[in-house]
């Protein structure tokens, strides 16, 4: 059997191809002249598969998508504090080259050009590197290929950068740049004429869906509070002044750039792109709007339904032993807030007496933080009642694992030669 994911995002493409309303960017000559005909989409899920259609191979520029990759890096590099220390992140309620700053004489977020131009000058240079390739290679890393400057469209924004220069002498003054900003522009322009297809997109954004982890090599690539706060950014101010209408309609973090691009990126489920040269009043691609439109309608992706967590945490539990002496649980899902409290919940029932609990985490796919915090409590709990706790977990996330009352847990692999051990010791 073939998926059926390529027709369907085939059909959607074919819909949304009907509308050629719009304008190509013409303020910038090279872009002026791109088919207003191309049309492409792409899908990555969590797990590294790509689907795409359309004019999938055709390259642009990836110009304001470039944004929340330049901003993930220099946190990642720099820390959140400091890059606050020069950008905000508010909503700015403008145009993206809007010549303004906030009332703090920061640029409102790093989403518009102020703020974008603003965050490429705080990329570390490292190894003589300019600042443009630092980010190349950073977002070659993400998309699992060398990517490439396109030269023309540098040199034709370049000769037509009127105000993003003044944005950049706008930011001299008041003291946010603090060395030529001439230099930091033309750094900034380079790095928007980093070429990309709709494949490339999705495999980059499969990296923020996935937490800061490549889906494709499991190498951790952002840390996962980098993630968040770019993710976060993207949602309010990724789509410029148009980020309301964005939120209720569409409901997914995204980025878009006048080559006609638009990048949105669901956290734990998609990544998706699409390509259509033709922009609207705002900046933003017309048909890439009414793709991502029909997909968060049709598959249900808007942020604000959610995913409801599980109905339980427990797949099964059972006793077993001499006397029933093993009372064992089988965990399913993940464990998060949520499902660590119903947990808690169920394990409270456990009478206080001497019994072995077996708690087999061998299904549990994701562990967050406050899940395992609270799951250590309640293991902390249960050994003051008298249990001993025995914990099944093969991908070891729980490997030398110390309660806070600095009790080693002890961990195992395989949840039947564990009970098979533990019933010939009764013997």
């Amino acid at each position: 059997m073939q998926t059926p994911l390529p027709d369907y995002l085939a059909h959607v493409i074919e819909a949304c191809d009907i509308d050629n309303s719009g304008h190509l960017a013409d303020y910038i000559p090279e872009l002026a002249n791109a088919n207003p005909n191309r049309l492409a989409l792409a899908m990555s899920t969590v797990d590294g598969e790509i689907y795409s259609v359309g004019d999938d191979d055709i390259e642009f520029t990836i110009q304001s998508m470039s944004k929340p990759f330049a901003y993930a890096y220099v946190l990642q590099q720099l820390g959140i504090e400091t890059v606050l220390n020069k950008v905000g992140v508010e909503p700015s309620g403008e145009a993206f080259n809007e010549i303004s700053l906030g009332n703090d004489r920061r640029p409102k977020n790093p989403m518009i050009n102020s703020g974008a131009i603003t965050t490429h000058s705080l990329i570390p240079i490292k190894d003589d590197l300019e600042s443009a390739e630092i980010l190349r290679q950073f977002m070659s890393a993400l998309a699992g290929r060398e990517l490439r400057f396109d030269d023309a469209v540098y040199e034709s924004e370049v000769k037509t950068a009127y105000r993003n220069l003044s944005i950049g002498y706008m930011l001299r003054t008041v003291g946010i740049l603090e060395t030529d900003p001439v230099d930091i522009v033309n750094g900034y322009i380079r790095q928007c004429s980093i070429l990309v297809t709709v494949k490339d997109l999705v495999r980059m954004g499969s990296v923020l869906a996935n937490g800061g982890v490549d889906p494709k090599t499991g190498k951790r690539l952002l840390n996962r509070s980098v993630v968040r706060q770019v993710l976060s950014v993207m949602m309010s101010c990724g789509m410029y002044d148009a980020a309301g209408d964005w939120l209720s309609t569409v409901g997914i973090p995204a980025k878009s750039g006048v080559a006609g691009g638009i990048l949105g990126v669901l956290p734990g489920q998609v990544s998706i792109a699409a390509f259509s040269p033709k922009l609207d009043e705002h900046g933003n691609s017309v048909r890439g709007i009414d793709i991502l439109e029909r997909l968060s309608r049709d598959m249900g992706l808007h942020l604000m339904e959610g995913t409801p967590s599980a109905q339980t945490i427990v797949q099964s539990h059972y006793r077993t032993g001499k006397d029933a002496s093993l009372s064992v649980y089988v965990l399913r899902g993940v464990l998060k807030f949520t499902e660590a409290e119903m947990l808690l919940r169920i394990l409270q029932a456990e009478p206080m007496d001497q019994s072995t609990i077996v708690i087999d985490l061998t299904q549990i796919s994701i562990i967050h933080d406050v899940g395992k915090r609270m799951f250590l409590e309640g293991i902390d709990r249960l050994i003051d009642d008298g249990h001993t706790l025995l914990l099944v977990d093969p991908e070891q996330r729980l490997d030398h694992a110390r309660t806070h009352k600095d009790r080693t847990l002890h961990v195992y692999q395989d949840i039947e030669d564990l009970i098979a051990q533990l019933k010939e010791a009764e013997k």
